[in-house]
């Protein structure tokens, strides 16, 4: 089912929501089955246009789900409920494996990613403030070019990304950038199309 999008065009939103069902079957498959780590499907190379090959890298990315409130407090009781990073992440991975990709439609199409706190490559994009995302996994390649903005720590999205993070990663620092990529689907290609 194809669910409308205000603001754009039948086909802008055919290509949003495959690219969702796309990334929501990539993760779940990587936590059920690879033990969580990120596939080529969560790590596109970020490109900023303009700039030499040095602002480009691949990075590894968090998709939004739209009530991202609730799940900001949720990974947050995860890591305050134990100090055992085991434990940590095994409560992650069946968290995440249950139903947490089942349903594409409660996801937005912000995308995050966590840099160091002083990160050239991060300050470079977001001075920049535009760059495009490759996909590239299996048989399928998205092109998304992205406004870009970096979170502060009341933004709900820096919230879910940061201890989104915090469960795979307890050596992470309290002090991180973090990025928000929202495409621009009118402009967004993918290969193969959508049918």
């Amino acid at each position: 089912m194809t669910l409308a999008v205000p603001g754009l065009d039948a086909g802008a939103v055919v290509l949003r929501n495959h690219f969702l069902g796309w990334q929501c079957r990539v993760r779940q498959y990587a936590i059920r089955h690879d033990a969580g780590r990120p596939s080529a499907g969560m790590r596109p190379v970020l490109t900023v246009a303009g700039h030499d090959p040095a602002v480009s890298r691949k990075i590894t990315t968090v998709l939004i789900k739209q009530d991202s409130v609730a799940i900001a407090k949720q990974f947050r009781h995860m890591v305050s409920k134990t100090n055992d990073p085991n434990d940590r992440y095994h409560a992650a991975l069946k968290y995440l494996a249950a139903d947490y990709y089942q349903n594409p439609q409660e996801f937005s199409d912000r995308i995050t990613a966590l840099f160091a706190i002083d990160s050239p490559f991060a300050a470079a994009v977001t001075a920049a403030g535009i760059c495009t995302l490759n996909f590239d996994h299996a048989t399928q390649r998205y092109r998304l070019p992205c406004g870009v903005r970096a979170l502060t720590p009341n933004d709900d999205a820096f919230q879910t990304t940061y201890w989104h993070n915090r469960l795979f990663n307890p050596a992470m620092p309290s002090d991180v950038r973090i990025l928000e990529m929202t495409p621009d689907w009118p402009h967004a290609e993918a290969d193969p199309t959508p049918p």
